[in-house]
């Protein structure tokens, strides 16, 4: 399955210039590890970095006018870092496979004359086989809509970072000079008909792209969830859903679908989330005279059982993590704002090794967390963790934990992180406790 090994985010709200993990041009960096999380006081910018993730899926789906307008985003010039006359730029470095080698995408958005946000420059570029040093070569590069994408698997062309429009022109020049004098079908020359979508959008959906179309279908899997218990307790029309959606609203349907779909391994799954969460016996399924299946929730202390409209926060929002974790094709990236909320502190580090367990399997999502429950930061490695904070300009910072040698150390002898968190030792600026 594809992971993010580091992206880069610039003049998005509060991150005007952050990096996580390597990037083509950081080879000193490691990697992202297949389960990251984000630390951070209120105000600092978690809720932007979650919301990245979201907008660039959006940017994907809807386009990028649409999706600076969607959400409550407000449009682009309130969602470009303040006082920036710079366009938003997003550099995502992954892997289709364990083995493949890596490609980088970048997008770059800003907004014409008449105020309106489109796709200024993108770009999808691989090193060749057997290439180790040097500059990706790009097989998909354009500017303002105009550029060039080379077919099936050909490799692509170098072309000059401090010259790109120069030499994008003259190879687009070429190429058309070849095409009419019929000598090469490698390359082909391209012009959106609409700037403000992604030229994946469009190459993504064409067999003769593979590459383009892998790294479309990757983003078009992304999962964030915005899971509201109220939305859970719903009771949605009758009718099975293979994946449970952002909100969590069809959580019934999701259940129905597993049901159906496997019906030898569906009780065993419920038993296996049971177990997970304290207090409850056993979870099963009841089905109403329309079709529909209601969740059944057997408490401990109790002879009669609950179902899901009667059930705490807390249970469902473990309930649905654990069923998310038990989706048998599951997102390649799942990201999960706060997952802390309501939830007994003891349940946390459970939670965190059920994540990381599901991360680390082989068809296992990449799973990205923002947190601020020291309880959480406890089950975690300093690996695992990131530190955002504000900068004196206004601007997030952001740093791995295990890059201070000190805060590695203290782990390794045994203290928790998530006690030195409550401490103020993982503070760039540490305060005096009150």
């Amino acid at each position: 399955m594809a992971k993010i090994e580091g992206f880069k985010i610039k003049n998005y709200r509060v991150l005007k210039d952050i990096t996580l993990g390597i990037l083509w041009n950081k080879r000193q960096a490691q990697p992202l590890t297949p389960m990251t999380a984000v630390i951070g006081k209120n105000g600092v910018g978690k809720s932007s970095l979650f919301d990245a993730f979201g907008f660039l899926a959006d940017c994907l789906k809807l386009g990028v006018e649409e999706a600076c307008d969607a959400k409550g985003r407000g449009g682009f010039e309130r969602i470009r870092s303040q006082g920036s006359g710079e366009p938003i730029e997003f550099h995502i470095y992954y892997r289709q496979t364990v083995k493949s080698r890596p490609i980088t995408y970048e997008l770059a958005i800003d907004v014409d004359t008449n105020g309106r946000p489109y796709v200024k420059r993108e770009r999808l570029r691989q090193r060749r086989d057997r290439q180790r040093r040097g500059r990706p070569f790009s097989f998909l590069y354009l500017n303002e809509g105009k550029g060039v994408v080379w077919k099936e698997e050909e490799q692509g062309q170098l072309i000059d970072e401090d010259r790109g429009l120069f030499d994008l022109f003259k190879l687009m020049k070429e190429i058309e000079s070849r095409s009419q004098a019929k000598e090469s079908g490698e390359t082909e020359v391209i012009e959106l008909q609409d700037k403000r979508k992604l030229g994946i959008a469009t190459l993504g959906a064409l067999k003769q792209h593979p590459r383009i179309s892998a790294f479309r279908q990757f983003i078009e899997g992304w999962y964030l969830s915005y899971f509201t218990p109220n939305a859970a307790r719903s009771f949605p029309l009758a009718g099975p859903q293979r994946h449970l959606n952002s909100l969590g609203d069809n959580l019934s349907n999701v259940v129905q679908f597993m049901e159906r779909e496997q019906p030898k391994e569906f009780q065993s799954i419920l038993d296996r989330i049971a177990n997970k969460i304290p207090g409850l016996r056993s979870i099963d399924t009841k089905k109403t005279p329309d079709g529909r299946l209601l969740l059944r929730f057997n408490d401990s202390g109790f002879e009669d059982p609950f179902y899901a409209q009667q059930m705490s926060d807390g249970t469902l929002k473990v309930f649905a993590y654990m069923l998310q974790l038990e989706d048998p094709s599951p997102p390649p990236f799942l990201c999960i704002e706060e997952p802390e909320n309501g939830l007994y502190h003891k349940l946390l580090e459970v939670l965190v090794q059920e994540f990381r367990d599901h991360a680390k399997s082989r068809k296992g999502s990449q799973i990205f967390v923002t947190t601020h429950q020291p309880y959480f930061v406890d089950a975690l490695t300093p690996e695992e963790t990131w530190i955002l904070e504000k900068g004196q300009d206004g601007f997030s910072t952001i740093r791995r934990a295990s890059d201070d040698p000190t805060v590695k150390a203290l782990v390794d002898e045994g203290l928790p992180l998530g006690g030195l968190w409550y401490s103020d030792y993982l503070d760039a600026r540490p305060t005096n406790a009150l």
